[in-house]
């Protein structure tokens, strides 16, 4: 059988998490590390591995997984899906995801290859289980609570702050799919606790939550990256009223993620070029294995 060939872009929390379950993926194989210092001060568990600077220096990848910052992946896509490599990220601005869908969609189609955004838990694999939801009570309302536990893609924004010294965004559901940010964070010295504050408040992530910043001695005293969902929909079924479903995980956060980019890397290659989001991939795409024997086992 010919592997895969992934190349991850990135090596932060969800980087190393996708590394592992890339090794774990028997269909898989890595074709090399891209990170911003290149093999400088390489990590011991990356002997392996070819590591880079650039994705041009890579030989034959067919799909590469963005670990990137969300603010940086269409900048990435963009220049990846040009030389013809599928790409997947984990983009978790909610507001954001149907214009980078349509912007890569242009791009993948020019360079006759598949993205496939938002595929992180949520938005990701929560959105097939929404999606799912709402086909069997189409009348009704559908509620996510997260955490409680740590957002990367919150963390990450804050830690982009001017001041932000070092952060950690913690997501607290108070019901009905609304949250509050807490965020804790170190201030760079030469910066006002107000000023950054301020900004944080301000910033897209964080403008429509009740966010709380408080600042701390450190932030490492306080990181766990535990988080959890609650979905649950309360509609109808045909004109049967009163229809309540319920999902619940509790997770490691960046391991999910991980995991979720790895199985749509996998269904990316199963794809016609394009961009799409994980509502829009079979699910069975995104397993390992015989189709036929999938069916007989999961049906």
């Amino acid at each position: 059988m010919e592997k895969i060939r992934a190349a991850v872009v990135g090596y932060g929390n969800i980087g190393q998490y996708v590394v592992e379950a890339l090794e774990a993926a028997p269909d898989f194989e890595i074709a090399g590390i891209v990170r911003r210092n290149g093999a400088e001060n390489k990590p011991v568990e990356l002997a392996p591995y070819a590591v880079v600077k650039d994705i041009k220096e890579l030989k034959d990848v067919d799909v590469a997984i963005l670990a990137t910052p969300t603010r940086s992946v269409e900048k990435y896509a963009k220049e990846i899906l040009a030389m013809g490599i599928n790409t997947v990220d984990s983009f978790d601005i909610h507001s954001q995801i149907t214009s980078l869908r349509r912007s890569l969609d242009e791009s993948a189609k020019a360079g006759k290859a598949v993205a496939i955004i938002s595929a992180g838990w949520d938005p990701g694999s929560d959105s097939v289980v929404r999606t799912l939801l709402q086909a069997i009570a189409p009348k009704g309302v559908s509620y996510t609570n997260f955490g409680p536990g740590m957002s990367m893609g919150h963390t990450v924004a804050v830690k982009a702050i001017d001041g932000v010294k070092a952060a950690l965004s913690m997501t607290i559901p108070t019901g009905t799919g609304i949250h509050r940010r807490m965020v804790y964070i170190e201030v760079k010295d030469g910066y006002k606790f107000e000023d950054v504050a301020a900004a944080i408040k301000s910033d897209a992530y964080f403008v429509n939550d009740e966010t709380h910043v408080i600042q701390v001695p450190c932030v490492d005293e306080l990181l766990d990256m535990g988080h959890g969902v609650n979905l649950t929909r309360k509609g109808v079924s045909g004109k049967t009223q009163n229809q309540l479903f319920e999902f619940n995980m509790k997770i490691n956060n960046p391991a999910l993620t991980g995991q979720v980019l790895v199985c749509v890397a996998r269904a990316s290659m199963k794809q016609q070029p394009g961009c799409y989001t994980m509502v829009e991939v079979p699910v069975i795409d995104l397993l390992h294995g015989d189709r036929e024997e999938l069916i007989a086992h999961l049906v």
